[in-house]
């Protein structure tokens, strides 16, 4: 595979954006950062924000950005460029995943072509040998543009009955086309790995592919204040068998890709910037020069990200930390791999790469959740490297 640029993790008007993340520090810090980036420079800015959510927390996300004081780790270039090589020298930073306290939620089949999909899945039973012939069947089944329906509506109800009288409704049809949106927990705080991180598949899977989709940044308050890329990695077949199975088809070591940046919002990048955003996605494999395309396009997506949100939090639901919330994607691979009509599946050691103009690119290495480096610093190793350095979190002072 070609190496990457570090310059292509950033976005297209990195000189304008107002970039927060964090890193891990060696040395006499031997634990996590929160970091801004100014001039093409990467600042440790934990003195004045001990964590990403006091950031977000904070009366001014931007002013602490662009002005807090902060020590000098070097280029953010060379920071991307270890994590493109998946190391880093001793001593030096090494980017994590830009969240930490937060709550990780996602959405799901929140494009009609995800919610054909994951109906697909459902009546294969995670058989993906299955999965053409349903497929042409249910196109022509529905006949209905399920894209230009509007969850909830009357028109959408009224198919719903008529699918229910076919005895074609499905549990996927009541989230993608119903009142209520599918939300769920993708991870654990601390849990998400950062750019240049492998992303695990659970060793059960064999059917099973990225989901390339925009994270937007939450306050506790519900104020959405940037956007970053994630990786949804998704388990086709242990979904499919069935959808109480969705904890172990979304939450395992790894699964959850998260970076490489939070871009906050401002003047030049709002959440118009995000509803007119084009999210590319490249597979590449490593043992069989297979590659792959696709994009999604956030203008086709069925429920506002605002609506989203206001589903994830309201007076039935608090999060004090804030949350990260994954929109979903548009994007099922189904273009054949390893055998005619087998569809797609990933091999181990493929890179993936998630981008879109206005937040750089996410890239990540497919390995088995098994065996990639295990999670072990969760919430309390945060606080005791914070301890270390003499910080504690404003509420906690």
């Amino acid at each position: 595979m070609k190496r990457l640029s570090a310059a292509a993790l950033l976005p297209t008007d990195a000189h304008h954006a107002v970039l927060v993340g964090r890193v891990w520090r060696g040395g006499t810090v031997q634990g996590p950062s929160v970091v801004a980036v100014r001039g093409g420079e990467v600042f440790d800015i934990t003195a004045a924000a001990p964590t990403m959510s006091d950031l977000l927390d904070s009366p001014d996300p931007l002013a602490l950005a662009r002005d807090a004081a902060g020590e000098s780790l070097g280029p953010v270039l060379a920071l991307l460029d270890d994590a493109l090589a998946g190391q880093a020298e001793a001593g030096a930073p090494r980017l994590l995943a830009p969240c930490d306290l937060q709550a990780i939620k996602a959405c799901g089949v929140t494009f009609a072509v995800s919610l054909l999909e994951r109906v697909i899945e459902e009546q294969a039973g995670g058989d993906a040998a299955r999965a053409a012939a349903l497929r042409a069947a249910l196109q022509q089944s529905l006949g209905a543009d399920l894209s230009a329906l509007r969850p909830g509506s009357d028109a959408a109800l009224q198919l719903k009955r008529e699918l229910q009288r076919r005895g074609a409704w499905s549990q996927y049809m009541e989230v993608g086309i119903g009142v209520d949106a599918e939300v769920f927990t993708k991870s654990q705080p601390m849990s998400a790995v950062g750019c240049g991180a492998d992303v695990g598949l659970h060793p059960d899977s064999q059917w099973n592919n990225p989901e390339p989709e925009i994270v937007l940044a939450v306050s506790s308050a519900g104020r959405v204040l940037g956007a970053t890329l994630g990786n949804d990695v998704n388990l086709r077949d242990i979904e499919g068998r069935s959808a109480l199975l969705l904890g172990k088809a979304k939450d395992n070591n790894g699964s959850c890709a998260i970076g490489p940046f939070i871009r906050l919002f401002d003047d030049r990048f709002t959440l118009d910037s995000i509803r007119a955003a084009e999210v590319r996605l490249v597979i590449e494999g490593a043992d069989d020069d297979f590659r792959l395309e696709g994009a999604s396009y956030m203008r086709e997506i069925s429920r506002d990200p605002l609506e989203l949100v206001g589903q994830v939090l309201g007076r039935h639901h608090q999060y004090p930390d804030g949350f990260m919330l994954f929109l979903g994607t548009m994007f099922s691979p189904i273009q054949d791999r390893d055998a005619s009509g087998a569809g797609f599946t990933h091999h181990l050691g493929d890179r993936v790469t998630i981008a879109t103009a206005t937040l750089g690119a996410l890239v990540n290495h497919v390995q088995r959740s098994d065996a990639i480096v295990p999670w072990t610093d969760g919430v309390r190793a945060l606080y005791a490297s914070l301890a270390r350095r003499g910080l504690t979190c404003p509420d906690a002072a």
